[in-house]
């Protein structure tokens, strides 16, 4: 098998494979071979302006926000360190604010959008270039792990901005753009694990309590939210899953779960 950016097969190739390590706690530091795979991943994903694509030569133009915000936030959950990822983070964090970049339209500038990753604000051509808030989401997580103390002032800008896209609407309606539906995915209300691009409340949730707005007023209806789906024992159940996608299984639907449980927890206790 030749090597690739590690998109496919969904949901067993590396890609998905760090996502879910990340999500279950591992780190670089436990097994050498979560190392080497985050090493393998930049060597073949990473084009040389930041962008992270999904394609098998790596083009720039298999950049997405779902794509470049998981992976970046996987890797620094792993505990991976890499100066590389210092372009991708540049590169997510002038496409929200739209800084130096060119219209996709405009392919020979040095620097413009593609045709998946074409505008800011997290405009995406998968939700009809309008902005999503599934990838937003993910761009916003990789944001928050970046220590304060290493973000710029793009960086900083970047955040400030895709906060408030986020503040637009009362989160616990998840009244975002719909590119292909007058009403907004009912994925949205459905809590789950693992989290790959399609996305819950929970997970605006935990995007923006680590980037310190837990206590912001606004989030009032959000939280009552998660707190209406625990049941009499403190558990949460579990929602939308990958049952047969991946190595194995997480619990069953519709059951109390530990890994939904334990997600929900800890953004209320972050709060």
């Amino acid at each position: 098998m030749r090597p690739g950016t590690g998109y496919g097969p969904k949901y067993k190739s590396t890609v998905w494979a760090l996502i879910l390590l990340a999500q279950l706690g591992a780190s670089v530091k436990e097994d050498k071979r979560i190392r080497l795979a985050c090493k393998y991943y930049l060597d073949h994903a990473l084009s040389p302006g930041g962008q992270l694509s999904a394609m098998t030569n790596n083009s720039p133009s298999g950049t997405a926000d779902c794509l470049q915000g998981n992976m970046l936030w996987s890797l620094m959950e792993l505990g991976y360190e890499d100066k590389r990822m210092d372009v991708a983070y540049e590169w997510m964090a002038r496409t929200v604010t739209g800084e130096r970049v060119a219209p996709m339209k405009d392919k020979h500038a040095e620097v413009h959008y593609f045709a998946g990753k074409c505008g800011p604000t997290f405009a995406c051509g998968a939700n009809n270039k309008l902005p999503c808030a599934w990838g937003g989401v993910k761009v916003l997580l990789a944001l928050s792990r970046l220590p304060v103390e290493k973000r710029s002032e793009l960086i900083e800008r970047a955040i400030q901005q895709g906060v408030e896209f986020f503040f637009r609407a009362d989160p616990s309606t998840a009244d975002y753009p719909n590119g292909w539906a007058a009403k907004p995915s009912g994925n949205w209300w459905k809590f789950g694990f693992p989290v790959f691009y399609v996305t819950d409340i929970l997970q605006i949730a935990e995007a923006l309590v680590a980037l310190g707005f837990g206590k912001d007023k606004r989030l009032k209806n959000m939280f009552e939210l998660i707190r209406s789906k625990q049941d009499e024992e403190g558990r949460w159940q579990l929602e939308y899953n990958y049952d047969g996608k991946t190595w194995m299984r997480f619990g069953k639907m519709k059951e109390p779960n530990e890994w939904v449980t334990l997600r929900a927890l800890k953004v209320l206790k972050a709060a």
